[in-house]
């Protein structure tokens, strides 16, 4: 590097920043959307807060693998480092050729995110970083490494250094920093660090290689054995307490070939695929699920119509309602938790906000069942991806030890959506009609955000991605676990294969395509970005579309059987359904729904308000086989006797013509329990409540019929029980938002014009000699003079401006015009015309001439 350019180096990090261009800026600040939140005042500022520990480890743990290691390299590198030192401790004394072709991208993210800073023959750590990442005996470094010989003797006596010096072959110093100068340049050199290593005794090399890749700590005796007093007397291992030994960062990396790391992994590991099928049977298999999964969201809020489980006191659903609401849907309690929790993030379902608060579906239900069933799908998909409520953590427990309910406050996990996203990516990268092995899958997850992944596949992250393809499975996005068609569009990825092959990337292969050694681009998965909601229409409208032509048509007809039973082929048009769900029960469910007719499911049906004529038109209509003799009678029978007796409310009475029915009633014992007594020959008052008569002379065999007081009967319909109007749940953001476009443009407009405003030089004056970081004072006459100069000359000022709300702040504008106590200047802070009053000026100060 030319003197002229080692004159130009960044000296600190806000200098470094300072040199770069607005397409620079944009990407760090797209990458690490925190450090505008609020936007900076100037770029010292952002460097400042990009500094900070909790944005640091942030932008740390979204680095991918390969990208920390780097990092971890530069850590317990010499500060500063060059690029040729830093690429040495990843790639070892071989040279790893995938190193060396992965590291350009590395230390360029690495830059991009103003982690490191500085040119390429003084590459710096951010401070925060380094001390996150560099060893120390709290916090060892993920490298292995210990302290540098320096380090580890600084609290040593000069006189046992010249002790070691002289033991390890060389020349005593006059002072102990030459002395561990001299035994640094010892052990960094190869050739004579193997002559010494190669007198060493064997028991001393075993030592050193249960040290050599970590922990570098050791313990030892007031009175070491031969062979630690060998390594000792040589410096090879040093003391840091009484009784504690470590083995020096150097010697250790030149027992490792130089490397820092012992597995690196300079490229992200390939997703293998489990099985392969054809994509019209993955297809076909996805439409299947993904109508199951609409019909199971339906069974589920038709069960809760009348008003579904009551809100537990502290928020969610009890565990019993959980239960039982699995046996109705004939589902696991995890399984039906999930579809619990996806009714309620698409905003079908609520808590009804009364005083006994029960949930029920929403207004927005009853508007849903209106829309193509493809849509009512995408529907769901949509929120299911977006959603950060994870059903997977039901059951485990939060921080302060409490059960987590479903529909219950603790669910929310901010990384759910990324990690869906994420996995969905991965397979629509596989060949189509391909499913990811699980462990392959996760294992790339967890190298692509290598500080959030942990070894173990149950840290959170592989937890996501396996529950992300159980349910991606139950929704229909996926199909025998190869990403469907319609699922590929809903995340709006291309066909397989349709990219070109110049821009295909690591990310981008298939499973098991195996890179050859000259391929070292390095290409980590950036976060997904935002997309407006104009994109998510578009895509759910293409999945939809898509979906559509696989999806069965609802059917028009049954199948009646003579053993009482209706065989639906497949799904049925809603009134139909409705009609049926009425007049029968369903006894099985799967590709063809068996309804089952029963005495109790005709008086329900009666009970609506139907005539046994109704019935038997709606069958024959409906049936493509003969209306079976059974049914007929069946319908007749309990038609004839239906409404035979009355009820009514006394507490409650039965009164019926036939008075031989009546003496039947009161002389069965189980009707003690109703208190039965005869007020005439055809009526029977009773204690119970109508609700309990009617209920109980059921259960004897009687078919009686409620009556209104006029005498009529009472027509019984199920109420549906609705919410107010209710809006479906925000996700938890992981962090900011990443910013837009337009935000960007505007950000980096207003931090580029404060920092004019906060660097520039003036023209000292009286009031305000020089910089110093303060206001310009000036007095009023002084400070309107200057304005109304400024106007004509065309000058721009530096000034101090204190507004409404007392806070001060430095800008540079180019007055205008200067009238009534106010003056109107381009504002190049802000990049706009203001007006601002001049009694909130402090001081006015003319920008030095710019030095050639």
């Amino acid at each position: 590097m030319s003197s002229d350019e080692k004159q130009v180096a960044p000296r600190s990090l806000a200098e470094a920043l300072r040199a770069k261009d607005d397409g620079s800026l944009a990407a760090l600040l797209r990458a690490r959307p925190d450090l505008i939140t609020p936007v900076p005042t100037d770029l010292t500022q952002l460097a400042t807060r990009a500094g900070t520990r909790a944005s640091v480890i942030r932008a740390l743990e979204r680095l991918d693998r390969f990208t920390l290691q780097t990092a971890e390299a530069l850590a317990v590198a010499p500060e500063p480092a060059d690029r040729e030192t830093l690429l040495a401790l990843l790639a070892g004394d071989e040279n790893d050729p995938a190193v060396v072709g992965a590291f350009p991208h590395a230390l360029a993210a690495l830059r991009e995110q103003a982690l490191v800073w500085g040119p390429d023959d003084r590459l710096r750590l951010v401070r925060t970083a380094r001390e996150l990442l560099a060893p120390s005996p709290q916090h060892p470094s993920p490298t292995g490494l210990g302290p540098t010989v320096a380090e580890a003797t600084s609290g040593m006596s000069p006189g046992r250094i010249q002790e070691i010096v002289t033991a390890a072959g060389l020349p005593t110093t006059h002072d102990a920093v030459s002395a561990v100068a001299s035994l640094t340049g010892l052990f960094t050199d190869r050739a004579r660090m193997a002559d010494l290593l190669a007198a060493a005794p064997p028991d001393s090399l075993d030592v050193l290689s249960r040290l050599v890749w970590g922990p570098p700590y050791g313990q030892v005796t007031a009175d070491p054995a031969s062979r630690l007093r060998w390594l000792l007397d040589r410096g090879l291992l040093l003391p840091t307490a009484p009784g504690t030994v470590v083995l020096p960062r150097e010697v250790a990396l030149h027992l490792r070939a130089g490397r820092a790391h012992r597995d690196t992994e300079p490229l992200p590991p390939a997703v293998e695929p489990a099985a392969t099928h054809r994509p019209q049977v993955v297809d076909t298999t996805a439409a299947g699920q993904a109508y199951t999964s609409l019909a199971t969201i339906e069974e589920l809020l038709k069960d809760w119509d009348e008003g579904g489980p009551t809100v537990l006191r502290a928020g969610g659903l009890s565990v019993r309602d959980l239960k039982r609401t699995a046996v109705a849907l004939d589902v696991p309690e995890p399984v039906a938790a999930f579809w619990v929790e996806l009714a309620y993030a698409a905003g079908l379902l609520a808590s009804d906000g009364e005083a006994d608060e029960r949930y029920a579906a929403t207004p927005a239900y009853d508007e849903w069942l209106e829309l193509p069933a493809a849509a009512r799908w995408t529907r769901l998909a949509t929120a299911w991806l977006s959603a950060t409520r994870t059903a997977g953590v039901i059951g485990g427990r939060d921080t302060k030890e409490r059960t987590l309910a479903a529909l219950g406050p603790g669910l929310d996990r901010s990384a759910a959506p990324e990690v869906r996203h994420r996995v969905l990516t991965l397979l629509a990268a596989l060949p189509e009609g391909a499913s990811a092995s699980p462990d392959s899958l996760v294992a790339r997850l967890h190298w692509e955000r290598a500080l959030r992944g942990a070894a173990s596949s149950d840290d959170l992250r592989a937890r996501l991605a396996r529950w992300t393809l159980s349910e991606a499975e139950s929704l229909g996005i996926t199909g025998r676990g190869a990403l469907s068609a319609h699922g590929r569009a809903l995340i709006g990825a291309q066909p397989s294969g349709a990219a070109a092959p110049e821009t295909k990337t690591e990310t981008d292969s298939g499973p098991g395509d195996k890179l050859p050694v000259h391929h070292h681009r390095h290409h980590p998965a950036p976060p997904p970005q935002p997309r407006s909601p104009a994109e998510l229409a578009s895509a759910a409208a293409r999945a939809g579309k898509l979906l559509a032509p696989l999806l069965p048509e609802p059917l028009d007809h049954v199948l009646l059987q003579a053993d009482l039973t209706a065989v639906a082929p497949g799904p049925l048009q809603r009134p139909l359904a409705d009609t049926l769900d009425v007049l029968a029960d369903v006894e099985s469910k799967g590709g063809a729904t068996v309804y089952r007719f029963t005495p109790g499911s005709v008086r329900r049906a009666l009970d609506a308000g139907r005539s046994a004529s109704d019935l038997h038109a709606f069958l024959s209509e409906h049936s493509r086989t003969p209306v079976p003799q059974p049914l007929t009678y069946l319908i007749d029978d309990v038609a004839r006797r239906h409404g035979h007796l009355r009820i009514g409310s006394a507490s409650a009475y039965v009164r019926c013509d036939d008075d031989a029915v009546l003496n039947e009633i009161i002389a069965d014992k189980r009707s003690q329990g109703l208190r039965l007594r005869r007020l005439a020959p055809t009526v029977l008052a009773a204690q119970a409540d109508p609700a309990t008569l009617l209920e109980g002379l059921r259960s004897m065999g009687f078919a009686p019929a409620a009556e209104s007081a006029e005498g009529d009967v009472l027509i019984t319909r199920a109420h549906a029980h609705r919410t107010p109007p209710r809006t479906a749940p925000e996700p938890v953001p992981d962090g900011p938002p990443s910013p837009d476009t337009t935000l960007l443009g505007a950000a980096i407009r207003a931090i580029r014009a404060g920092d004019l405003a906060s660097t520039t030089p003036h023209k000292p004056t009286a009031a305000a000699p020089g910089r110093n970081g303060t206001l310009p004072r000036t007095t009023s006459a002084e400070t309107l003079a200057t304005m109304q100069a400024a106007v004509l000359t065309g000058d721009t000022l530096w000034i101090g401006y204190v507004n409404a709300e007392g806070s001060a702040s430095q800008r540079v504008i180019a007055p205008i015009k200067v009238e009534g106590g106010f003056v109107t200047a381009y504002d190049h802070t802000a990049d706009e015309v203001r007006t601002y009053p001049l009694h909130r000026v402090t001081g006015v100060a003319e920008l030095a001439d710019e030095q050639a």
